[in-house]
């Protein structure tokens, strides 16, 4: 970048690689780590490096987790009969800022789609089937973004989960192609209150 020292650009540079920053903004976050003090900068890094080697994947539902089960799948107070079946982490954090939803998530790592390379068996589909055998589950709902790779999900995990467990997918209060974790919490309520039966 110009008119900024190497080191400083580099730093930049990396800002502006992280979804949602650009240019100016990366040059806003970079500028001020510089004007902390070398303690909270460390910090910060420990904090960064840390989470990189310490976070990874619940072994049941495949949530970040630092344990080889998350807190949620660790949880007793929580209803094992049912499963939220989210494309990634983000989505499960929106749904648990509802407060509303009490069940076990299953966090699918992504969404089919063949335009991108991705096909069910690069999702943790085969895993959830397991776990709706093992564990009897009663109910699996499927809080997939409304796109077309999500419905394309939805119809996929139906037609598998369908003749073992009632299959539901939340209300849609969303426009197609939005994205979960931007909804806000009484959306989203209402979407998993009115859920509906897939057949």
């Amino acid at each position: 970048m110009k008119g900024f020292t190497r080191p400083l650009s580099r730093l930049i540079d990396q800002f502006e690689q992280l979804p949602g920053i650009g240019p100016r903004t990366a040059q806003r976050l970079a500028l001020y780590l510089l004007r902390q003090p070398e303690e909270r900068t460390k910090t910060f890094a420990d904090a960064l490096i840390n989470a990189r080697t310490q976070v990874g994947q619940c072994q049941k539902c495949f949530h970040l987790s630092a344990e080889s089960l998350c807190e949620i799948c660790q949880n007793e107070s929580r209803n094992k009969q049912i499963i939220c079946a989210v494309a990634d982490s983000r989505d499960l954090l929106a749904l648990e800022r509802t407060r509303e939803y009490k069940g076990q998530y299953h966090v699918l790592g992504g969404l089919i789609s063949p335009m991108d390379g991705v096909g069910p068996e690069g999702l943790e589909i085969s895993s959830l089937v397991n776990r709706v055998h093992q564990d009897h589950i009663e109910e699996v709902i499927l809080a997939l973004t409304p796109s077309v790779e999500g419905d394309t999900t939805s119809l996929y995990l139906g037609r598998l989960l369908t003749p073992f467990t009632k299959v539901t997918r939340i209300a849609y209060g969303l426009p197609m192609g939005s994205e979960l974790e931007y909804a806000d919490e009484v959306t989203l309520s209402r979407a998993l209150e009115g859920r509906q039966l897939i057949k």
